[in-house]
């Protein structure tokens, strides 16, 4: 888990999940290369790092814009000169409708921000990777990629396209010396469950918040640093034969399928 003298590219590195990856990498030695539209918590990320004595660089960017892509491969490697890990990790959740409801433009937005921007990550930083002879990409992908959430129609398709897409490249890539893996978080305790807590019911999002933690055998919502952490293990050697996989990180709620298990054994 020794990242000195490795540069990590991390999506999404403003706050949440992206945030907690980008400061694993730096405490473990990697030099870090942070992405985000929001610039303001893009550059908090980045200061973050540096206050902590790490090399971070902030790089704004629409992941959805094949530009700013190839923009953020191209700054990375201008000032560290080479990408050894990459958190594919830029991603919303869009609304909560039923199927038959829902918004075509939010539909577009989501697939647009999680499966273009993912294959636009890896369209670019895998040509990089193979000419270094080395690499690991971990794609953000969740358990809606793995099972449904009713009213997120948008959300579980482009999430099931996150799998899909890390399985491919992996197999493709494989013998060039790069690894493809998606991590697969259930509910974390960041913006996104609280936003998706206010939709179900604005006037007591807590309640949602209850129900849903309920319902996880660890009878809590998991942190980004949990995330994290399986996220720098896929990144590292230690993980060298490890490609084309999806981890689940969820406190166990998709292997009891959703059922109260926690108040079995206080």
């Amino acid at each position: 888990m020794d990242f000195n003298g490795k540069v990590a590219l991390i999506t999404g590195g403003g706050n949440g999940i992206g945030r907690a990856v980008c400061l694993g990498f730096a405490t473990r030695g990697a030099k870090v290369v942070v992405v985000d539209r929001d610039q303001a918590a893009g550059e908090a990320t980045a200061g973050i790092v540096k206050q902590q004595g790490g090399d971070a660089m902030f790089v704004p960017a629409d992941v959805t814009k094949s530009a700013d892509v190839q923009n953020y491969v191209k700054l990375a490697l201008d000032k560290y000169g080479a990408i050894d890990c990459f958190h594919n990790n830029a991603g919303i959740e869009g609304n909560v409708a039923l199927t038959m409801d829902y918004d075509e433009d939010m539909f577009d937005r989501v697939m647009a921000v999680n499966v273009k921007g993912v294959f636009l990550g890896m369209r670019y930083i895998l040509p990089v990777m193979i000419k270094q002879g080395r690499g690991s990409i971990v794609n953000t992908a969740s358990v809606a990629g793995l099972v449904a959430s009713p009213g997120m129609s948008a959300y579980v398709a482009s999430k099931h396209a996150v799998i899909g897409l890390t399985k491919t490249a992996a197999g493709e890539v494989g013998r060039a010396g790069v690894r493809v893996n998606a991590v697969c978080p259930g509910p974390i305790d960041t913006r996104m469950i609280h936003s998706l807590e206010s939709m179900l019911n604005p006037d007591d999002p807590g309640s949602v918040g209850n129900r849903y933690q309920s319902n996880i055998p660890i009878g809590r919502y998991g942190t980004p640093e949990e995330v994290a952490n399986l996220v720098i293990f896929l990144s590292s050697d230690l993980a060298g034969n490890i490609t084309g996989a999806h981890y689940v990180v969820d406190g166990g709620r998709t292997a009891t399928g959703g059922a109260v298990t926690n108040n079995l054994v206080k």
